[in-house]
């Protein structure tokens, strides 16, 4: 039974037993019960990349790390970007006292038990398990929400992201005869395909290394855990973009992202926050679905090996319905995701129309985001209302008495977990 569900019994035990007559010379009352907590581990969809309004963050030296400046190296503990607007606060928790997000945006499996400092392109921050260890000093920790597998050793959202959308930016601005010509060789301009996000060898390769990695948290919890007694919620991914644009968003100046340079409908699609081939939007749901079997997949592996613990799924790639970028005309303003932005330059102020721009332009803003991610790395992220939707979902996974939960946005924007 979790602490949401004796919360009530508890009460009227203390109620009972207040009454109760204290007799001479028993043993001294046992020590204070420690406070209640609520902690998030993981990656980005988990520590609040793309609510803003950023937390300074304590690096592997035990140094507050504040935001450092545009043109710092992206490696600085600070962008972990963890947002006091990340789901874990948003949410409904009954019985807890307090929460902790130690989730860095770009986590990785390997980070869990070990500093990311020490992996290329890691942050300056130490192992989550050894952040998790010190709340459990001082807590007790009832529930937990992991977000982990979208990014791994094999393949990287972030990586995946930029790669679509850089080929229709390609394709958008530049003919084919002018790679060669000023270029100096050809540049990707398809759309992606199945095998340019991950190959089946790479998801497995993943799932494999996820669960080692969340293995490594349940058997931590255990031993650290005050009272032996806490919910895992497993996340999983929500597609930011929908299974195909909105019809105001296929072609523009009688151009398609199917034709040779289509620089309106390139700006467009950028301005709403969706620069992406058509074409590639299936095979971006089948990631995204495949994450979500990815993620179910460690906890029914985990389920298995510790089949007294407490573990929900949370499904959550429908959270955002009728609410992705593009998914209707009016994006990004009615989206529940971070439209794609870049800076021209570390300047701190984004590009937000992309008209007029040459190909000489659109190639130094893309090296922005190249050289310091930092300036890019929110988007396609789900924004701050994103993160309160997602609060709900979790909500519902604290409270539910199933092992699986799905998050489902309706019509009227109303949010069912079921």
């Amino acid at each position: 039974m979790s602490r949401f569900h004796r919360s009530a019994l508890a009460a009227l035990l203390t109620v009972a037993t207040a009454a109760l007559p204290v007799a001479v010379g028993s043993a001294a009352p046992a020590a204070a019960a420690l406070p209640t907590a609520a902690v998030a581990l993981g990656d980005s969809f988990i520590s609040g990349e793309g609510a803003g309004a950023y937390s300074a963050v304590t690096d592997v030296n035990g140094v507050a790390q504040p935001f450092p400046g545009w043109s710092a190296p992206n490696n600085n503990a600070y962008f972990c970007h963890r947002s006091p607007n990340a789901s874990l606060f948003k949410a409904d928790l009954p019985g807890i006292a307090d929460r902790f997000n130690l989730a860095c945006s770009g986590g990785q499996p390997y980070d869990i038990a070990n500093a990311s400092a020490s992996r290329a392109k890691g942050r300056q921050v130490a192992a989550q398990l050894d952040q998790l260890r010190a709340v459990g000093q001082t807590h007790d920790i009832d529930l937990v929400l992991i977000g982990l597998g979208s990014n791994n050793s094999s393949f990287t959202f972030g990586t995946v992201a930029e790669k679509c959308a850089n080929r229709f930016i390609a394709d958008a601005w530049t003919g084919w005869w002018e790679f060669w010509a000023y270029l100096g060789g050809p540049v990707e301009q398809k759309p992606c395909t199945d095998a340019d996000l991950a190959t089946s060898a790479q998801v497995a390769a993943a799932t494999a290394e996820t669960t080692a990695a969340v293995r490594q948290i349940l058997t931590t919890l255990d031993q650290i855990d005050a009272d032996g007694q806490h919910r895992i919620v497993f996340q999983d991914y929500t597609n930011p973009l929908p299974p195909e644009l909105a019809s105001t968003y296929w072609e523009e100046d009688s151009r398609d992202d199917t034709r040779d340079k289509f620089r309106d409908l390139g700006a467009e699609r950028y301005a709403a926050g969706c620069p992406i081939h058509r074409a590639s939007l299936a095979p971006g749901q089948r990631f995204s679905q495949g994450l979500g079997t990815l993620v179910n997949s460690v906890r029914s592996t985990l389920s298995a090996e510790f089949p007294a613990a407490d573990l929900v799924y949370l499904n959550v790639q429908r959270a955002f319905d009728g609410a992705r970028l593009c998914e209707s005309a009016g994006s990004p303003g009615n989206a529940l995701a971070t439209p794609i932005r870049l800076q021209d330059g570390t300047s701190g102020v984004f590009v937000t129309s992309l008209s007029g721009y040459d190909k000489l332009d659109i190639q130094r803003i893309a090296n922005t985001c190249g050289t310091y991610f930092q300036t890019c790395q929110e988007s396609w992220h789900p924004s701050a209302a994103g993160h309160q939707v997602l609060g709900r979902c979790l909500s519902g996974a604290a409270a539910t008495g199933a092992r699986a939960v799905s998050c489902v946005r309706s019509p009227d924007g109303t949010i069912q977990v079921s």
